[in-house]
């Protein structure tokens, strides 16, 4: 798969707002009958900037992803892309959008699809011939170029996707889960190709349940759940704390419990992680295990993962 982080050279922004973010959104809210989606949802997304969308099943990440791309309508609120107002026709031209769920024609070659999308973009008949075959040698596709899609594998179709969604060079680009179906060298190439959209200035609004690929890739993250943004940052604001893993043995569930105290146990039989824990505490949660019957083993620092801090979030909004 070629990768667009050899193509270095800043592309000049196009449109008139070229100065304003990539997205940004206050208090933007949809509810569907008595049911709030989404609570006043507030971000704003620079451009060239790699951004993480991330939350549980219902926590409104579809929603948002809908009302950005004008999709659906929202009750209340306001959002801009590319310093026009959600819904602006004229804008679509410039984004790029891979929806987790996708179908295409199985009677198309990968080359008649990607020329498809270039006629609905819509973009110049002269330029569809190098578009299609630049996209192509982007994802790795170009061998398969006149190959039937109903062919291709999930994986294979994936990529044809998401060189859809990069045709005409767009400003923004939305991927939903965009490496679900691919292979540790496929998420490689997905992950290369991301770093080099932000490289030429394009912003990127990642939503994907891979939180490892995320943690690799993304400048910020913002983290939803019931519809409302619970925390967003940069990694290093998010992963600041450290967590320390503990080898023991001889402790009962009802011991474990009482180390609860000493912050988030993730309890993985003899191993358990501790979030977040203050290293002056370290001695005095050892002499507790010790006090307990437990015998330890091993003490070592952890550098807390982007999954660890996902589910703490979660477990704190749900205490509050």
């Amino acid at each position: 798969m070629a990768e667009l982080a050899e193509k270095t050279e800043a592309a000049s922004p196009r449109g008139e707002a070229a100065g304003t973010p990539a997205v940004k959104t206050v208090e933007l809210t949809k509810r569907f009958g008595h049911t709030v989606a989404l609570a006043g949802l507030s971000m704003t997304v620079p451009r060239g900037e790699v951004f993480g969308f991330l939350g549980p099943n219902g926590a409104g990440k579809t929603t948002a992803v809908k009302l950005l791309l004008g999709l659906l309508k929202p009750s209340s609120g306001e959002g801009w892309l590319l310093g026009r107002p959600v819904g602006d026709l004229r804008t679509r031209s410039r984004i790029g959008y891979l929806p987790e769920l996708f179908r295409y024609q199985g009677w198309l070659s990968a080359a008649e699809v990607l020329a498809l999308h270039c006629e609905l973009a819509p973009l110049p008949r002269s330029s569809w011939k190098d578009e299609i075959n630049a996209t192509l040698e982007t994802v790795g596709l170009s061998d398969r170029a006149n190959d039937r899609v109903g062919t291709f594998s999930k994986g294979m179709q994936q990529r044809l996707g998401l060189g859809a969604a990069l045709l005409g060079e767009p400003e923004l680009v939305f991927l939903d889960e965009p490496t679900s179906a691919l292979d540790p060298v496929g998420r490689h190439d997905v992950r290369e190709i991301i770093r080099g959209l932000a490289s030429r200035g394009t912003a990127v609004f990642l939503n994907s349940h891979l939180l490892s690929e995320v943690e690799q890739v993304c400048d910020r993250v913002a983290v939803v759940d019931h519809g409302r943004v619970i925390a967003s940052g940069t990694m290093d604001e998010l992963l600041g704390g450290t967590a320390v893993r503990v080898r023991a043995t001889g402790l009962t569930q009802a011991d474990k419990n009482r180390l609860s105290g000493y912050g988030r146990i993730d309890d993985e039989g003899e191993q358990m992680t501790f979030a977040n824990l203050d290293p002056d505490r370290v001695p005095e949660l050892v002499a507790s295990i010790v006090s307990m019957g437990g015998r330890v083993y091993e003490v070592a620092p952890r550098h807390q993962t982007l999954e660890d801090r996902f589910l703490q979030l979660l477990e704190d909004e749900e205490r509050s």
